[in-house]
């Protein structure tokens, strides 16, 4: 028999609009000025002014005196290449250096990736991680977080499995190493490409899978015990583990001056103080065609229902995009704002010990949105200042408490710790336990544990393989 029940139910269901907006929130400037261009060609209802819309009803005066006193100028004795050189070099200094033409290693990824056989959709998500990739080759963002993100963006969803074997194919791609997670990892995928059989390799092997905790805190004696060897092999084994890359990519001094990050937002110093505004502001070059809208009106009153339809839907999509745009720059603008009023003391100085423990919360009571629309405005967006371009992310820290008392951003930590390691004694470096004690004379009563992950965060290597280094 059938039976009809009526239930009441709450739920929670985000609309196809808002979830547009979110992916609006995450791009960055690049990405939306081709979310723009795309839209200006798919929807002939927006419009975008350029500059020359201003000066094309108008003639300048330099264009009506183009021929006067042609006599006068006309057959003067100035060589050819003179004036010809006028038109490409504008400035006085010739270049006297060739500009020297470098590819992004993501695109050698991209183009090593072809050569796997994937599906459409397989293939996506790998440039998705690839393009996530740090300037060093590791991927700092967990795998659940970009499929989420990748979800979001192209409304499909992606398997956690899937991720997982897309994010190893693109580990076994060159250079060794490039893809992973951690140094754990970075290692372990050097050392499988190697001779397995090796008795050091399968030992180094061995360690890295068993006893990392161990090697890290430096316990060699249970090391040798569990693998059988003695103190000399257990040494062979860490200088060729002190050998590995610990950085896929290389240095990422040799590219920053070549490489050019385009910024979303611009932090400048007045008189006054700071002030912040957007990189590149698109809202107010958008707008709705006029005589496109009265086409709507016209069509709404014809009997033609199709092309009515038509012209509506597109009408609903400009101006919903246009008030998109305009709210991204809004929401943007107080996020920013409100960063830069958090940490206005490191704004105004550019030190890093100036920086106040952040999270996204803090950020997000104070502009009054959600955590949610922080991260996304925050994710992959640059800061143009003064003292250098920033990622917006670096900016956020956990904070910990201090001898007196007051609260320090772990980033200051951080580099109390890469200071301290760079004036140690190379031969003999500290140990992490050495490290805390340091950083407790310095007022910082924090774990070997705490110091233990800021190394690992930082990508230094424990003591051991520091000293292999010397």
């Amino acid at each position: 028999m059938l039976h009809q029940n009526l239930t009441q139910k709450q739920q929670l269901k985000i609309n196809p609009q808002q979830l547009q907006m979110l992916e609006l929130f995450h791009l960055t400037t690049l990405q939306l000025e081709q979310r723009i261009i795309h839209e200006l060609e798919e929807n002939p209802i927006i419009e975008e002014k350029t500059d020359n819309d201003d000066t094309a009803a108008t003639t300048s005066k330099d264009d009506v005196q183009e021929y006067q006193d042609w006599d006068e100028y006309g057959y003067d004795d100035v060589p050819d290449y003179k004036t010809e050189n006028k038109h490409y070099y504008q400035q006085d200094d010739m270049p006297d250096k060739p500009i020297i033409a470098r590819r992004d290693f993501r695109e050698d990824l991209k183009e090593q990736l072809s050569a796997i056989k994937m599906s459409e959709a397989e293939a996506t998500f790998a440039h998705f991680i690839i393009d996530n990739l740090n300037e060093k080759g590791f991927l700092e963002t967990s795998l659940d977080t970009l499929a989420d993100d990748y979800s979001l963006k192209t409304m499909s969803w992606i398997e956690a499995d899937d991720a997982d074997k897309i994010l190893k194919n693109i580990q076994h791609l060159e250079p060794a190493g490039v893809g992973s997670r951690t140094l754990q990892e970075c290692m372990m995928l050097q050392l499988r490409r190697m001779n397995t059989k090796r008795p050091d390799v399968k030992a180094a092997i061995r360690i890295l899978e068993d006893f990392y905790t161990d090697l890290k805190g430096r316990n060699f004696e249970k090391i040798e015990e569990a693998l059988g060897i003695d103190e000399e092999e257990l040494r062979m084994v860490l200088e060729l583990m002190a050998n590995l890359n610990l950085n896929p990519i290389g240095t990422t001094e040799e590219k920053t001056n070549v490489e050019s990050i385009i910024p979303d937002f611009i932090v400048t110093h007045r008189d006054d103080g700071v002030e912040v505004c957007l990189a590149n502001q698109r809202s107010s070059n958008l707008f709705i065609n006029n005589r496109m809208k009265s086409m709507v009106k016209d069509a709404e009153k014809g009997k033609d229902q199709r092309t009515f339809q038509y012209l509506k839907s597109k009408l609903n999509s400009a101006e919903w995009f246009v008030n998109a745009i305009r709210q991204r720059e809004g929401t943007m603008l107080n996020v920013i704002n409100a960063i830069v009023q958090y940490q206005y003391d490191y704004f105004l100085e550019g030190d890093k010990s100036l920086l106040r423990p952040m999270i996204l919360k803090n950020i997000a009571e104070r502009v009054g949105v959600d955590i949610s629309t922080v991260s996304r405005i925050t994710c992959n967006k640059y800061v143009q200042t003064p003292f250098g371009t920033i990622l917006l992310k670096d900016i956020f820290s956990e904070g910990i408490e201090n001898k007196q008392g007051a609260i320090v951003s772990n980033k200051v930590i951080q580099k109390e710790i890469e200071e301290v390691i760079k004036t140690e004694d190379k031969k003999t470096p500290y140990s992490d336990q050495q490290l805390a004690a340091v950083l407790a004379t310095k007022g910082f009563n924090i774990a070997r544990r705490t110091v233990t992950k800021y190394r690992e965060h930082l990508q230094i290597p424990v003591a051991q393989m520091r000293a292999f280094w010397a």
